[in-house]
C-alpha cells in the first residue's frame, strides 16, 4: 500500500513539474475566445477627461396608461377625456436607486423584465418617455444630466439594430464619419479613424461585406451588433451605454461581444449596459454589477463579490450553478398568483433593505468585503470619487463644430443614393410592375385596326392613365418609409442631422427612381393606345402623369410620418386615395356631386389630372358623332362641356397639381418636425 501511495505521489508531481515546464496547456476559458493579442492589443483608447455617472436616490415613476398608444385606445372603445383618467396606471418603476461607475469600468445592470434597467438607462441618456422623476437626481461629471450634455459625452447603442443593408460595413462606417466627426478632419484621418475602429471591434474581415437584413445576406448578428457599436465608437465619446447588446446573440457571439466591450472599458471608457441573464463567464467579465428587482437595489458591487455578499446574508449560490442565473431568479418578482406575487416582492423589498443597511453610509453605495485591502481600496475609492467631482465644466467638445447643413445634405445624398441603387431586386420588381401595367392597359386598346378609339373609351382610357399606377405607388413608398423609420429617428436623437437637411436629401434622392418609374409606366401605353400622334401633346401628357404620380408619391410620405405603425399608415393612404379616386370626376360627373363630396374634390390630384389629361387629348381637335343617319362634328372643347371639365385652362391644372405636390411636402415636412413618433414602435 505504501509503495502504491509512493508510486501515485511520484506521479503527480511529475505531471505538476511538467504543466509547470510547458505553460501552454492552460484552462483559461477566455482562451477557448481570443488570442492573446486580441485580448491585450488596444487600438482605439479615450484620451479625453476622465467621466463619473452618478446616481442618488433616484424614485422614477411611469404612467402605463400613458404608455398605451392612442390607437390601441381607441380600440378599447374610450373617449380621449377617458385616456389619462385616474391614477391606477401610476407604477414606480426605480426606488431610492443609488450608484457610481467611473472611466475604465464596465459596469451591468441585471434582472429580469420589469426590473427598471431600460428605465434607469433612458432617464441617463434624457429620452425616458411617458415617466418622471419623482425625487432624485442623476449627475454626469457633477453635472444633472441634459440632452445637450448626453449628446457630448454619451454614446448609446440601442438594442435594435437599424442599419441600410445594402451598404458595406466600411461604407456605413465611412458616411457616420462623414457626418459626425469635427469638419476640420481631413479626410486622410477620417479614414484611419474608421480603421482603427474596425480594428478596435475585430471588424476587418467582414469590412466590405454589405450589412444586408432578413433578405439580404449580409454580415452574422454577431457583426452587425458590433457594427452598431463602431457607429457609436467612432466620435471617440467618453461613455458608452448599451441597451441589451447580447439579446438575440449565441452564446459564443455574446461572450466575445462583451469581451470586446471590457476591452473598451480599458481604453479608459466607461461601460454602462443592461443584460438579463449573462452565463458565468460574461458575468465574470464585468467591473461592477447592479441587481435590481421591481426597481429595488438588492446588490451593487464588483462582480467578483457578489456570491461572498448573498453568502453573508444567508443567501448561498449552489455549487455548479452560475451565480446571476441563481441571484436573478432568488430576485425576480413571480406575477402568475396574487399570493406569489406578494410573497415574492416581500422577499425582494427584504434583500434590497438588507443591502441599503450595509452601504447606506458609503461615498458610492458599493458593497466591499470587510477587509484591509478593500479598506484601502474604499478609501482610495472615495478620493478618486472628490477628485472627480472637482471637474464639473465640461471642455469644449470637437463635436460642436460638425459638418455644415451643406455638407450633410451631400453626404445623405449620396449614402440613400448607394443603398437604394444597389437594392436592385427592389429596383427590378418595381420597374416590371409599371412596365406590366403599361403594356396590359396599352394592348387593351391596340388593336383597332387604325380605327380612332369611341369618345368614351378615350374617357376611361385617360382616367386609367393617371389613377391605376398611384395606388401601388403609395403603398411602395409608406412601406419604405416605415421600414426606415427606426434609424432616422435613432440618427435624428443622436444629431447627426436636421430634419430639414433629411428633407431634401429624401426628396432629391428619390427623383431619379420616380422619372424612370414615370417614363417606363407612360411611355409605352401611350403609344400602344393611339392617343394624339403629335411631340407636343405626348410632352404634354408625360409632364400631366409625372406631376399625378408625384403627387401620389408626396402624399404617402406625409402619411407615413404622421402615422405610428405601418398598418395605420397604409389604411388612411388607402382610404385617402380613394377618396380622390371616388372624386376624380369620372366615377360620378362633377355636377351631380353633393357638397362634400365637391369639396374634396378640389384637392383630388386625380381629378385635376384626370381634367389636364382630357384637354391635352381634346382640345384642338374635331370629333365626329353618328346619330342614326346623321353625322355631326363635335369639337374637344364640346365633349369637356359635357364632362364637366371645362373648369380651368391647361396651364391651372399643372399649377394646382403643383400647389397641391408642395402641400403634401410641407405636411410631410412639419410631421418629420414635430410628430415625434417612438423609433422603437415600427411595424
Amino acid at each position: 500500500m505504501e509503495e502504491t501511495c509512493r508510486s501515485s505521489s511520484l506521479f503527480v508531481n511529475t505531471v505538476c513539474q511538467s504543466l509547470e515546464a510547458d505553460p501552454q496547456p492552460t484552462t483559461d476559458p477566455d482562451n477557448v475566445f481570443c488570442t492573446l493579442e486580441e485580448e491585450n492589443s488596444l487600438y482605439f483608447t479615450y484620451s479625453g477627461q476622465p467621466n463619473l455617472i452618478q446616481v442618488r436616490d433616484l424614485n422614477y415613476q411611469v404612467n402605463t396608461e400613458a404608455q398605451i398608444p392612442w390607437y390601441e385606445k381607441l380600440a378599447e372603445l374610450k373617449m380621449p377625456w377617458e385616456w389619462n383618467s385616474g391614477t391606477d396606471g401610476q407604477v414606480t418603476a426605480l426606488k431610492s436607486l443609488n450608484l457610481s461607475v467611473r472611466s475604465g469600468q464596465m459596469l451591468a445592470m441585471i434582472g429580469s423584465s420589469g426590473s427598471g434597467k431600460t428605465s434607469l438607462l433612458d432617464i441617463i441618456t434624457c429620452r425616458d418617455e411617458g415617466g418622471r422623476i419623482k425625487s432624485g437626481k442623476v449627475l454626469i461629471n457633477g453635472v444633472p444630466t441634459n440632452r445637450q450634455l448626453v449628446k457630448k459625452c454619451i454614446a448609446h447603442v440601442r438594442q435594435d439594430d437599424r442599419l441600410l443593408p445594402n451598404l458595406t460595413v466600411k461604407e456605413t462606417l465611412a458616411f457616420i464619419a462623414s457626418l459626425r466627426l469635427p469638419k476640420d478632419f481631413s479626410a486622410k484621418q477620417r479614414n484611419k479613424r474608421i480603421e482603427d475602429v474596425i480594428a478596435e471591434l475585430r471588424l476587418r474581415q467582414c469590412a466590405d461585406t454589405r450589412i444586408g437584413n432578413n433578405v439580404i445576406r449580409g454580415v452574422s448578428g454577431g457583426e452587425r451588433r458590433r457594427v452598431s457599436i463602431a457607429v457609436q465608437l467612432l466620435w471617440n465619446p467618453g461613455i458608452l451605454i448599451l441597451d441589451e447588446p447580447t439579446s438575440g446573440l449565441d452564446s459564443f457571439t455574446a461572450h466575445n461581444l462583451v469581451m470586446t466591450l471590457s476591452r473598451l472599458a480599458r481604453g479608459n471608457r466607461l461601460v454602462l449596459m443592461s443584460l438579463h441573464q449573462p452565463r458565468s463567464d460574461i458575468f465574470h467579465l464585468f467591473d461592477l454589477v447592479v441587481l435590481l428587482s421591481s426597481g429595488l437595489t438588492t446588490y451593487c458591487g464588483a462582480a467578483k463579490d457578489m456570491v461572498s455578499y448573498f453568502t453573508s446574508i444567508g443567501c448561498p449560490c449552489p455549487r455548479y450553478c452560475n451565480p446571476c442565473d441563481f441571484y436573478v431568479d432568488l430576485t425576480s418578482i413571480d406575477r402568475r398568483s396574487k399570493e406569489q406575487e406578494a410573497k415574492t416582492q416581500e422577499k425582494a423589498s427584504s434583500l434590497a433593505s438588507t443591502f441599503w443597511e450595509k452601504v447606506k453610509d458609503l461615498d458610492d453605495y458599493v458593497w466591499k468585503p470587510n477587509d484591509c485591502n478593500s479598506l484601502s481600496n474604499t478609501v482610495s475609492e472615495r478620493s478618486t470619487v472628490s477628485t472627480f467631482e472637482e471637474i464639473i465644466e465640461m471642455k469644449s467638445d470637437t463635436r460642436d463644430q460638425l459638418p455644415g447643413s451643406l455638407r450633410q445634405f451631400t453626404m445623405l445624398l449620396r449614402r440613400q443614393v448607394s443603398n437604394d441603387y444597389r437594392d436592385l431586386p427592389t429596383l427590378i420588381i418595381h420597374g416590371l410592375e409599371a412596365f406590366l401595367m403599361s403594356m396590359l392597359i396599352g394592348f387593351l386598346y391596340y388593336g383597332q385596326g387604325g380605327k380612332e378609339l369611341s369618345l368614351q373609351d378615350t374617357v376611361a382610357l385617360l382616367y386609367m392613365i393617371g389613377a391605376l399606377t398611384p395606388f401601388a405607388v403609395v403603398l411602395d413608398v409608406i412601406a419604405k418609409c416605415h421600414s426606415e423609420r427606426a434609424m432616422l429617428y435613432h440618427e435624428l436623437e443622436d444629431g447627426l442631422y436636421s430634419v430639414t437637411t433629411y428633407f431634401f436629401a429624401k426628396l432629391l434622392g428619390e427623383l431619379p427612381e420616380h422619372c424612370v418609374f414615370v417614363i417606363v409606366y407612360g411611355v409605352p401605353i401611350y403609344w400602344l393606345s393611339a392617343l394624339r400622334p403629335e411631340s407636343g401633346p405626348f410632352l404634354l401628357n408625360f409632364l400631366m402623369l409625372w406631376l399625378v404620380v408625384y403627387c401620389s408619391r408626396a402624399m404617402a410620405l406625409w402619411v407615413a410620418a404622421m402615422l405610428p405603425t405601418l398598418q395605420l399608415s397604409s389604411f388612411f393612404g388607402n382610404a385617402f386615395f380613394t377618396t380622390f379616386y371616388l372624386t376624380g370626376g369620372f366615377v360620378i360627373s362633377l355636377e351631380n356631386m353633393w357638397t362634400v363630396a365637391t369639396w374634396f374634390s378640389h384637392i383630388s390630384f386625380l381629378r385635376w389630372g384626370f381634367e389636364g389629361l382630357l384637354q391635352i387629348q381634346f382640345v384642338g381637335s374635331v370629333y365626329s358623332i353618328s346619330m342614326g343617319n346623321l353625322t355631326l362634328p363635335i369639337t374637344g372643347m364640346d365633349i369637356l362641356t359635357g364632362l364637366d371639365m371645362d373648369e380651368e385652362p391647361l396651364y391651372l391644372c399643372y399649377l394646382i397639381l403643383s400647389a397641391i405636390c408642395i402641400a403634401f411636402l410641407t405636411l410631410y415636412y412639419l410631421s418629420l418636425r414635430f410628430i415625434k413618433q417612438k423609433s422603437r414602435q415600427d411595424w
